[in-house]
């Protein structure tokens, strides 16, 4: 896929670190689909209206794997070229990887709240 970065001399890193992103966002892709499928599978029948808190979450997390899922393409397009600019797969790469960041932030504010509520004492 990026075997034309090393040449010159001096590009090695960077082909290291263009593989190594595209994987980490393929395996969070992957992460993240199947917390996905558990979000919307334990969705109780009183959150089936659209504007509810937890169809909210289950649609946001839903989008983040889409997005993340799009980036599985991104080398086959590269090395087919129907991608010539590699400031586009950057650009997209670095995308899904604050969705993915924003994500997890989100999942820890959660945690911690939750952890806060169950400290309380009644």
């Amino acid at each position: 896929m990026v075997n034309g970065i090393g040449i010159g001399g001096g590009g090695g890193l960077a082909k290291q670190a263009i593989e190594a992103a595209l994987k980490n966002s393929q395996e969070a892709a992957s992460r993240m689909s199947n917390i996905g499928n558990s979000v919307s599978g334990g969705v109780s029948e009183s959150a089936s209206d659209p504007n509810s808190f937890a169809s909210k979450i289950s649609d946001s997390i839903k989008e983040i794997a889409e997005n993340s899922k799009g980036i599985d393409q991104l080398p086959a397009d590269l090395a087919t070229g129907k991608i010539t600019d590699i400031h586009e797969v950057a650009t997209r790469l670095k995308q899904s990887e604050l969705s993915l960041k924003f994500a997890l932030e989100v999942r820890n504010k959660f945690i911690d709240a939750y952890q806060e509520v169950m400290r309380m004492s009644v």
